[in-house]
């Protein structure tokens, strides 16, 4: 199974507003960086499609150590996701989870891998961190106009 670093992050100029995400993949002595984004979302929906891309974009099961500066994506994998799987997607409160289809389609991204979650403080200069945010940030200007 091979080793593979993804260090992933969002962006988004006004919340909702034009985002941006981007996730950069190292193996084997390589580099792959990806990105997107869209006209109209949110900070958190740019942080999950990060990770989710990040996952989909390996052809094969590996380790996968994943370095997010999302609280929000790292603690809901690691401990908000099983809860709401048994709780039929639903909050503690009973209430819809929000972003649902990304949790899931991030879920299944995970599934074949071994994954880890790594976070880093933002904006400290984690060298990684810092390119994915730039490249983020850059995919959400892009649909400045379009917002």
């Amino acid at each position: 199974m091979s080793d593979v670093e993804a260090f992933t992050d969002g962006a988004c100029l006004g919340n909702p507003g034009p985002g941006g995400w981007a996730a950069l993949l190292r193996a084997k002595g390589s580099e792959r960086l990806i990105s997107g984004g869209e006209a109209q979302t949110t900070n958190n929906r740019m942080e999950l499609l990060a990770a989710i891309s990040a996952l989909e974009a390996l052809k094969r099961p590996c380790q996968v150590t994943v370095t997010t500066d999302s609280r929000y994506v790292m603690q809901g994998m690691e401990e908000w996701v099983p809860r709401w799987i048994s709780n039929g997607w639903r909050t503690a409160d009973k209430k819809p989870v929000k972003n649902q289809d990304l949790w899931q389609r991030l879920a299944a991204a995970v599934a074949p891998h071994q994954v880890r979650w790594k976070w880093v403080r933002g904006h400290t200069g984690h060298a990684e961190n810092e390119r994915v945010d730039q490249a983020a940030r850059e995919q959400a200007e892009q649909f400045r106009d379009q917002a």
